[in-house]
Protein backbone atom coordinates (compact mmCIF):
# COMPACT_ATOMS: atom_id res chain seq x y z
CA UNK A 1 0.00 0.00 0.00
CA UNK A 2 1.17 3.32 -1.04
CA UNK A 3 1.58 6.17 1.47
CA UNK A 4 2.35 9.96 2.10
CA UNK A 5 5.33 11.63 0.85
CA UNK A 6 8.21 12.07 2.83
CA UNK A 7 9.91 14.25 0.58
CA UNK A 8 8.79 18.09 0.01
CA UNK A 9 6.58 19.01 -2.40
CA UNK A 10 6.25 22.53 -3.85
CA UNK A 11 7.23 25.59 -1.88
CA UNK A 12 8.19 24.24 1.59
CA UNK A 13 6.47 26.10 4.46
CA UNK A 14 8.59 28.64 6.75
CA UNK A 15 9.95 26.89 10.07
CA UNK A 16 7.94 28.48 12.95
CA UNK A 17 11.82 29.13 14.99
CA UNK A 18 12.52 32.06 11.94
CA UNK A 19 10.05 34.97 12.06
CA UNK A 20 8.24 35.74 8.32
CA UNK A 21 8.27 38.51 6.38
CA UNK A 22 5.42 38.49 4.36
CA UNK A 23 1.63 39.36 4.00
CA UNK A 24 -0.86 36.86 4.58
CA UNK A 25 -0.81 33.94 2.43
CA UNK A 26 -3.60 33.65 -0.31
CA UNK A 27 -5.92 30.63 -0.02
CA UNK A 28 -7.70 28.96 -3.27
CA UNK A 29 -8.32 25.40 -2.97
CA UNK A 30 -11.45 23.14 -2.89
CA UNK A 31 -11.81 19.25 -3.24
CA UNK A 32 -10.73 17.58 0.12
CA UNK A 33 -9.03 20.69 1.82
CA UNK A 34 -10.97 21.26 5.30
CA UNK A 35 -11.60 17.58 5.85
CA UNK A 36 -10.13 14.98 7.82
CA UNK A 37 -8.53 11.88 6.37
CA UNK A 38 -8.32 8.74 8.78
CA UNK A 39 -6.16 5.87 8.32
CA UNK A 40 -8.12 2.74 7.03
CA UNK A 41 -7.40 -0.12 8.85
CA UNK A 42 -4.84 -1.62 6.30
CA UNK A 43 -2.37 1.09 6.50
CA UNK A 44 1.14 -0.37 6.16
CA UNK A 45 2.81 3.10 6.91
CA UNK A 46 3.36 3.56 10.63
CA UNK A 47 3.43 7.33 10.39
CA UNK A 48 0.37 7.40 9.70
CA UNK A 49 -0.91 3.86 11.58
CA UNK A 50 -4.37 4.83 12.79
CA UNK A 51 -3.72 8.63 12.01
CA UNK A 52 -5.95 11.44 11.61
CA UNK A 53 -5.17 14.47 9.66
CA UNK A 54 -6.68 17.64 8.94
CA UNK A 55 -6.21 18.55 5.24
CA UNK A 56 -5.42 21.94 4.23
CA UNK A 57 -4.20 22.25 1.23
CA UNK A 58 -5.81 19.76 -1.74
CA UNK A 59 -4.99 21.13 -5.34
CA UNK A 60 -4.47 19.78 -9.00
CA UNK A 61 0.00 19.81 -7.77
CA UNK A 62 -0.90 17.48 -4.33
CA UNK A 63 -2.24 17.74 -0.69
CA UNK A 64 -0.88 19.06 2.46
CA UNK A 65 -2.06 18.34 5.79
CA UNK A 66 -1.46 17.85 9.51
CA UNK A 67 -1.64 14.64 12.05
CA UNK A 68 -3.64 15.93 15.18
CA UNK A 69 -3.61 13.07 16.89
CA UNK A 70 0.28 12.14 17.76
CA UNK A 71 1.61 13.84 20.28
CA UNK A 72 5.33 13.37 21.19
CA UNK A 73 6.98 13.80 23.91
CA UNK A 74 7.96 17.40 23.75
CA UNK A 75 6.24 19.32 25.23
CA UNK A 76 5.38 23.44 24.67
CA UNK A 77 7.70 24.69 27.64
CA UNK A 78 10.75 22.71 26.01
CA UNK A 79 9.48 23.84 22.59
CA UNK A 80 9.08 27.67 23.56
CA UNK A 81 12.42 27.29 25.33
CA UNK A 82 14.61 26.21 22.50
CA UNK A 83 13.10 29.10 20.30
CA UNK A 84 14.10 31.39 23.36
CA UNK A 85 10.37 32.59 24.43
CA UNK A 86 9.49 31.91 28.07
CA UNK A 87 6.19 29.90 28.92
CA UNK A 88 4.88 30.91 31.80
CA UNK A 89 1.10 29.85 31.46
CA UNK A 90 0.57 27.34 34.07
CA UNK A 91 -2.10 24.96 31.63
CA UNK A 92 0.10 25.46 28.60
CA UNK A 93 3.32 24.21 29.99
CA UNK A 94 2.93 20.31 29.73
CA UNK A 95 0.93 20.96 26.51
CA UNK A 96 2.21 18.55 24.17
CA UNK A 97 3.65 19.23 20.63
CA UNK A 98 2.59 16.79 17.90
CA UNK A 99 4.30 14.78 15.17
CA UNK A 100 2.49 16.47 12.01
CA UNK A 101 3.94 14.26 9.48
CA UNK A 102 7.53 12.54 8.45
CA UNK A 103 8.21 15.99 6.02
CA UNK A 104 10.22 18.65 7.37
CA UNK A 105 9.97 16.95 11.11
CA UNK A 106 12.11 19.99 12.10
CA UNK A 107 9.92 22.97 11.23
CA UNK A 108 6.76 23.71 13.29
CA UNK A 109 2.76 24.80 12.69
CA UNK A 110 0.19 26.17 14.44
CA UNK A 111 -3.16 25.21 13.55
CA UNK A 112 -5.35 27.20 15.59
CA UNK A 113 -8.97 28.37 15.49
CA UNK A 114 -9.52 31.59 13.27
CA UNK A 115 -8.82 35.04 14.59
CA UNK A 116 -10.26 38.30 12.95
CA UNK A 117 -7.41 40.80 12.17
CA UNK A 118 -4.91 38.43 13.89
CA UNK A 119 -1.53 40.35 12.33
CA UNK A 120 0.00 37.18 12.11
CA UNK A 121 3.09 37.04 9.37
CA UNK A 122 2.26 34.21 7.41
CA UNK A 123 -0.84 32.28 8.02
CA UNK A 124 -2.51 30.30 5.75
CA UNK A 125 -6.77 30.58 6.65
CA UNK A 126 -8.70 27.83 5.02
CA UNK A 127 -12.20 29.15 3.82
CA UNK A 128 -14.89 27.71 6.68
CA UNK A 129 -12.44 26.21 8.53
CA UNK A 130 -9.30 26.87 10.89
CA UNK A 131 -5.96 28.56 10.42
CA UNK A 132 -2.43 27.45 9.88
CA UNK A 133 0.06 29.63 10.88
CA UNK A 134 3.98 29.10 10.28
CA UNK A 135 5.55 32.60 11.63
CA UNK A 136 6.97 33.13 15.26
CA UNK A 137 4.59 36.11 15.68
CA UNK A 138 1.63 33.67 17.05
CA UNK A 139 4.10 31.98 19.32
CA UNK A 140 5.22 35.07 20.37
CA UNK A 141 1.81 35.54 21.47
CA UNK A 142 0.68 32.85 22.81
CA UNK A 143 3.52 33.54 25.38
CA UNK A 144 1.86 36.41 26.36
CA UNK A 145 -1.56 35.28 26.71
CA UNK A 146 -2.84 37.26 23.80
CA UNK A 147 -2.38 34.07 21.16
CA UNK A 148 -5.30 31.65 20.02
CA UNK A 149 -7.11 30.26 22.98
CA UNK A 150 -7.54 26.86 20.93
CA UNK A 151 -4.32 25.71 18.93
CA UNK A 152 -2.54 22.77 18.37
CA UNK A 153 1.34 22.83 17.56
CA UNK A 154 3.21 20.61 15.65
CA UNK A 155 6.59 19.31 14.05
CA UNK A 156 6.50 18.05 10.81
CA UNK A 157 3.49 17.81 7.94
CA UNK A 158 2.20 14.92 5.63
CA UNK A 159 2.19 15.92 1.53
CA UNK A 160 1.42 14.05 -1.20
CA UNK A 161 2.24 14.74 -5.23
CA UNK A 162 0.03 15.61 -7.67
CA UNK A 163 -3.22 12.43 -7.87
CA UNK A 164 -1.36 10.38 -4.80
CA UNK A 165 -3.48 11.26 -2.16
CA UNK A 166 -6.75 10.58 -4.55
CA UNK A 167 -4.77 7.26 -5.55
CA UNK A 168 -4.34 6.26 -2.36
CA UNK A 169 -7.85 6.47 -0.96
CA UNK A 170 -8.71 4.24 -4.24
CA UNK A 171 -6.41 1.58 -2.61
CA UNK A 172 -8.07 1.69 0.69
CA UNK A 173 -5.09 3.82 2.17
CA UNK A 174 -8.01 6.65 3.66
CA UNK A 175 -11.30 7.85 4.18
CA UNK A 176 -12.02 11.39 4.11
CA UNK A 177 -14.34 12.98 6.30
CA UNK A 178 -16.46 15.93 5.55
CA UNK A 179 -17.36 17.69 9.15
CA UNK A 180 -18.16 21.39 10.38
CA UNK A 181 -15.62 23.80 11.20
CA UNK A 182 -17.09 23.43 15.10
CA UNK A 183 -16.97 19.11 14.79
CA UNK A 184 -13.97 19.71 13.67
CA UNK A 185 -12.09 21.84 16.46
CA UNK A 186 -14.03 20.10 19.17
CA UNK A 187 -11.85 16.95 17.74
CA UNK A 188 -8.57 18.41 17.38
CA UNK A 189 -9.16 21.23 20.24
CA UNK A 190 -11.54 19.54 23.23
CA UNK A 191 -11.36 15.88 22.65
CA UNK A 192 -8.07 13.86 23.97
CA UNK A 193 -5.50 12.71 21.37
CA UNK A 194 -6.76 9.14 22.28
CA UNK A 195 -9.77 9.43 21.18
CA UNK A 196 -9.63 11.54 18.18
CA UNK A 197 -9.57 8.41 16.05
CA UNK A 198 -12.82 7.21 17.50
CA UNK A 199 -14.41 10.12 17.38
CA UNK A 200 -13.58 11.48 13.89
CA UNK A 201 -15.04 7.84 12.85
CA UNK A 202 -18.28 8.19 14.61
CA UNK A 203 -19.20 11.06 12.44
CA UNK A 204 -19.78 8.40 9.80
CA UNK A 205 -21.47 6.33 11.37
CA UNK A 206 -18.94 3.05 11.01
CA UNK A 207 -17.94 0.32 12.95
CA UNK A 208 -13.96 -0.04 12.62
CA UNK A 209 -14.36 -3.57 12.02
CA UNK A 210 -15.89 -2.98 8.77
CA UNK A 211 -14.08 -1.02 7.05
CA UNK A 212 -10.97 -3.37 6.12
CA UNK A 213 -12.81 -4.25 2.64
CA UNK A 214 -14.33 -0.37 2.08
CA UNK A 215 -13.04 1.44 0.19
CA UNK A 216 -12.18 5.17 0.74
CA UNK A 217 -14.56 8.14 -0.88
CA UNK A 218 -13.82 11.37 -2.18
Amino acid sequence: MSSAKKVPMGQPPLPIQTPDVGSLISYSADHLANQFLIAMPGMQDPDFVGSVIYLFEHTERGAMGLVVNKPTEVDLATLFDKIELKLEIAPLIDKPVYFGGPVQVERGFVLHEPIVDSGYSSSLIIPSGLTMTTSKDVLEAVASGNGPKKFLITLGYAGWGAGQLEEEITLNGWMNVPLSQEQMADIIFDTPSSQRYGRTMSHLGFDLSDLSGEVGHA
